[in-house]
């Protein structure tokens, strides 16, 4: 039996699916699905075994949340949260980094993390904050700011979240990464009522000097890119499961689709769907794009777990200062991919499935967050731009190759 199915039994994938319908209708947050991934061992996927974990790796996270977002996209998107955060710990374990070894450890004692690090109008995310970091003399730090898409916000016992250090120059700012516990400061809105994911319960959270203790600081970075391995980490991972969350959501909808293809027929014509050349064609673009996101994540995925663990395997690939490129593109390439996969099965299925009743309807919501998760479109363009151009008006310098 595969991590995969072991985990995620074709049962409770059932159940899982039946509630996710009713979460969605009432916009509310899944806590029994999290009983029962927590039950069997879910918060423990990517804690190596001799911290008490499962010891799985970042290529398996991705094929397990593959599968438990065909069931519940809402739930697996959720629970990515704390995939990402304990998958950057173990990239960052891995390369030495006596910080994050907390974090693996109360993961596998059952306490869940969450993930609170956009901010809105911050287009830098990671690596650069709006949220204020003042010292409190011991090692610590007092945070003051606001949070978005902090997904899991009723039901978690850990919050990374990261701050600008306020006492440190402009010519040299600074970060701080860290874990919160929840204290009265820190606020979590009732504000979550939104087109798609609904169950995710991705709340606003305001930071009211909430206190982070020094043993609590993960790192201090400069402000900008650069290579701090639990911040490589955090990127890696989100990046990965979010194509992972997104392909496995349209896989479910192109099974559906093909389900309903063997089984609507044309009184008109007298032939199923499946005998129409343009429902087959429809299907098949989104089969084949969907083919091309597995791929790809599972290959960046290895690539990744073969730079911490400096295993090098066959076909695995450092790509050195194109990392941050090749993780946005497969996000971004991957969930356009499964918008576009998602919206040739609804054109192949008819109009029974703009009703509410129908699942399709439901993954058609779902899909569309993903153009809002970063790295977002125009960023990933923005990036690979200026990989390939240089920045904006570096061919006018003196100098500067015009060949």
């Amino acid at each position: 039996m595969s991590l995969e199915t072991d985990l995620l039994p074709d049962a409770l994938l059932a159940t899982i699916r039946e509630r996710a319908v009713v979460h969605d209708r009432e916009n509310t947050f899944p806590e029994q699905d999290l009983a029962d991934l927590r039950e069997r061992g879910y918060l423990r996927l990517l804690v190596p075994e001799e911290l008490g974990g499962l010891g799985a790796s970042l290529l398996e996270a991705t094929r397990v949340q593959r599968r438990l977002a065909q069931a519940a996209p809402a739930t697996a998107l959720a629970m990515n949260m704390h995939l990402v955060v304990t998958g950057a710990a173990l990239h960052a374990h891995r390369l030495g980094v006596t910080a994050v070894r907390t974090v693996l450890e109360e993961a596998a004692a059952g306490e869940l993390h969450a993930f609170g690090i956009s901010e809105a109008g911050n287009e830098a995310m990671l690596f650069d904050s709006s949220t204020h970091a003042v010292p409190d003399g011991e090692g610590g730090f007092r945070l003051t700011g606001t949070k978005i898409f902090t997904s899991l916000a009723p039901v978690w016992d850990r919050l990374v979240v990261h701050g600008r250090i306020a006492e440190t120059s402009e010519s040299d700012p600074r970060l701080v990464l860290g874990v919160l516990e929840r204290t009265d400061a820190v606020e979590v809105l009732e504000d979550w009522d939104t087109h798609g994911m609904r169950a995710s319960q991705s709340r606003t959270t305001r930071l009211h000097e909430a206190p982070l203790s020094a043993d609590r600081v993960l790192t201090q970075t400069p402000v900008g890119p650069h290579g701090d391995p639990f911040v490589m980490g955090i990127f890696g991972a989100f990046e990965l499961l979010l194509a992972a969350v997104y392909t496995g959501l349209a896989e479910r909808a192109v099974e559906l689709g093909a389900g309903v293809a063997t089984t609507r027929r044309s009184v008109t014509r007298g032939i199923l769907h499946a005998d129409d050349p343009d429902v087959r064609r429809r299907l098949a673009r989104a089969a084949i794009a969907l083919d091309g996101s597995v791929l790809q994540i599972e290959k960046l995925a290895a690539d990744l777990d073969a730079l911490g663990t400096g295993e090098r395997g066959a076909g695995t690939t450092d790509h050195g200062p194109r990392w941050f490129l090749q993780l946005s593109g497969v996000k971004s390439r991957s969930t356009e991919a499964a918008i576009a996969a998602v919206d040739e099965v609804l054109r192949a299925s008819g109009g029974a499935h703009f009703f509410r009743r129908s699942e399709l309807e439901r993954l058609s919501r779902d899909v569309r967050a993903g153009m809002y998760h970063p790295s977002d479109e125009e960023s990933v363009q923005s990036s690979y731009a200026k990989a390939l151009l240089g920045e904006i008006g570096d061919a006018e310098r003196p100098g500067a190759d015009r060949s």
